[in-house]
């Protein structure tokens, strides 16, 4: 990986152990900061002082930590998966985000935003969403706070996702379906950024994932590392011990680093990020932007890239549609950078077996993003027999039922 960056790995990595990033620039290392147009410069000067205000406010985190336990349904269990341990050979934990208000992890972050945005005095809220999560936790929340939401999707997803469309739609909010580009979460969010650009002043944009401009990637660590911070009490007190790997899905990477950012600091932890292999290694054929892709800027910040070598972003294929981006979180390609996380693919074919193995041992229908996380999951248990694993279960898969109905028929 050549990255334009001079810095020692071994100094990065203690950085890292002592909680140094991002830095005053927004930067991961040689990764984030901080790449808008002028027009977006006030509105991202507002937030980051907002953000700094709130983050370190009592009141408001305790104002947030309210509606997790109250509304969000907070904490989430950790649960056994005995027929899967037996399986597998190993000792296998699943952190059930799939149990949440709305059905994952996103409702964390969603929730925290929109709190925010209104301590802030936006007038409107936009999101961008590709398989429909962010997007219906970000109407929910924007109804419980009473703010407007208007939602940018990609026409493919729309039409893969139609669930999850209808329930942003009941939830009160406007779907936006976005006809350029990729027609995936990719075009979505350039779709978002637009219009926040035609209104900075009175629009907030909740993004979703933990990528973009800073202060973006730190805000939603921020407030999906209650997974983390859960999952960890839970093992002590239900385990009797930590485990030995913690398996994630990353599309632009906020789950997995809501489970990993607390367990960095935990060494003898391996912490594993599965991203989407699709069809195969070639370029276009998959979402795997750590594994194949190079260091670039895309959509306000420096981070890997899927590009071809004049630059050019490339489409991505992933039968998961949250898992369907070119880029990755800044602060992912840096646990990448100094080797504190390692990142692995899981194709299309491996996905789906992992979630039918899931459904049929535990009675569990998980997101078809979680199940690239079962699957390599899997594949470490074989090779590693008798270890504690904890798989992050980021979402359920009720939204995918038109997917895996055609996987069926396929069959």
């Amino acid at each position: 990986m050549e990255v334009n960056f001079n810095g020692n790995k071994k100094t990065l990595y203690q950085s890292v152990l002592a909680d140094e990033f991002p830095d005053e620039m927004g930067r991961f290392g040689p990764f984030g900061g901080r790449y808008i147009p002028e027009t977006l410069v006030p509105a991202f000067t507002a937030l980051e002082a907002g953000v700094k205000q709130y983050l370190n406010d009592p009141k408001f985190i305790q104002e947030w930590q309210g509606e997790l336990n109250n509304w969000v349904g907070r904490p989430t269990a950790l649960t056994f998966a005995p027929r899967l341990s037996a399986s597998w050979g190993a000792e296998v934990w699943l952190k059930r985000e799939d149990l949440a208000h709305t059905g994952a992890h996103k409702i964390n972050n969603a929730i925290g935003q929109a709190l925010l945005a209104k301590k802030l005095g936006a007038k409107q809220v936009i999101a961008e969403t590709g398989a429909g999560q962010h997007g219906v936790a970000s109407a929910a929340a924007c109804a419980r706070v009473g703010l407007p939401c208007r939602v940018f999707m990609g026409a493919v997803d729309i039409q893969r996702q139609a669930p999850n469309v209808d329930r942003m739609r009941q939830l009160g909010a406007e779907v936006c379906a976005v006809e350029s580009g990729d027609k995936t979460l990719r075009a979505a969010i350039d779709e978002a950024m637009r219009d926040w650009v035609s209104d900075p002043g009175d629009i907030y944009y909740i993004i979703g994932s933990a990528v973009g401009p800073h202060p973006y990637p730190y805000l939603v660590r921020e407030f999906q590392s209650v997974i983390g911070r859960e999952a960890r009490k839970q093992m002590l007190e239900q385990a009797n011990d930590l485990p030995d790997a913690v398996f994630a899905c990353v599309g632009g990477g906020s789950n997995a680093i809501g489970l990993f950012y607390p367990l960095v600091n935990d060494e003898g932890i391996k912490l594993i990020g599965v991203e989407a292999g699709g069809q195969g290694s070639g370029l276009g054929k998959n979402a795997a932007t750590l594994a194949t892709g190079v260091p670039g800027v895309l959509q306000g910040a420096y981070t890997m890239v899927l590009q071809d070598s004049d630059g050019q972003v490339q489409e991505t294929q992933s039968v998961s549609a949250g898992l369907d981006y070119s880029g990755v979180g800044p602060e992912h390609a840096l646990l990448q950078y100094i080797g504190r996380v390692r990142y692995e693919s899981a194709t299309d074919e491996e996905a789906l077996e992992a979630l039918s193995e899931l459904c049929m041992t535990e009675g569990i229908l998980t997101a078809l993003e979680t199940a690239h996380a079962f699957a390599a999951a899997k594949k470490w248990a074989l090779k590693h027999p008798g270890k504690r694993i904890l798989i992050g279960n980021s979402g359920r898969g009720d939204k995918d039922m038109a997917t895996l109905s055609k996987h069926i028929r396929g069959l």
